[in-house]
């Protein structure tokens, strides 16, 4: 007999576990390892619990189905979490094909850090712009450059390490 009861538990254990467990790696890339170990406790305790209530009803394979529904939407909500969080920065670069391009000092009237060069592309001069930004605002400052410069060719990563420069300053707090 099939408890519906059981498999909501089955399935909410879960979404709770993949999700922290998705943040937890997140933080551990990010270097936040005594955040990351904190997460793992409650993790493993929400991993064991559910595997334990998993293996006690082996005998009904929906159940089995409902721990896997549970972890595919465990993945996804943790994603959902971490763009929400959007821990960390973004260094984005912007080259614009007009080497008397506004953007920098638009960008810097907005309190981003920008470094900018002139370069040369198959066509011609080019205005490259280096951006360090905060992933929380990134988003807002890509509609930016599309609204003052909407042919800009944009490339995003994030940094794993930062060393001088006064956003290394900013960061530190």
């Amino acid at each position: 007999m099939v408890s519906l009861g059981l498999i909501g538990t089955i399935v909410g254990i879960n979404v709770a576990y993949v999700s922290i467990y998705t943040l937890r790696l997140i933080l551990t890339i990010k270097g936040r390892k005594a955040a990351a170990a904190l997460m793992s406790v409650i993790e493993v305790f929400i991993y064991l619990t559910g595997l334990n209530l998993v293996l006690q009803n082996l005998d009904n394979p929906v159940n089995m189905i409902a721990y896997c529904i549970g972890f595919g939407l465990g993945v996804y909500l943790g994603s959902v979490i971490e763009e929400y969080l959007a821990l960390g920065y973004t260094v984005v670069q912007v080259i614009v094909d007009s080497l008397q391009m506004e953007l920098p000092n638009e960008l810097r009237k907005l309190g981003y850090g920008v470094t900018s060069w002139e370069a040369r592309g198959r066509d011609g001069g080019r205005l490259v712009m280096q951006v360090l930004v905060k992933r929380s605002n990134e988003r807002r400052m890509m509609e930016t450059i599309n609204r003052i410069s909407p042919r800009a060719f944009v490339i995003s990563h994030e940094p794993k390490h930062f060393k001088g420069g006064f956003w290394v300053k900013l960061t530190n707090r």
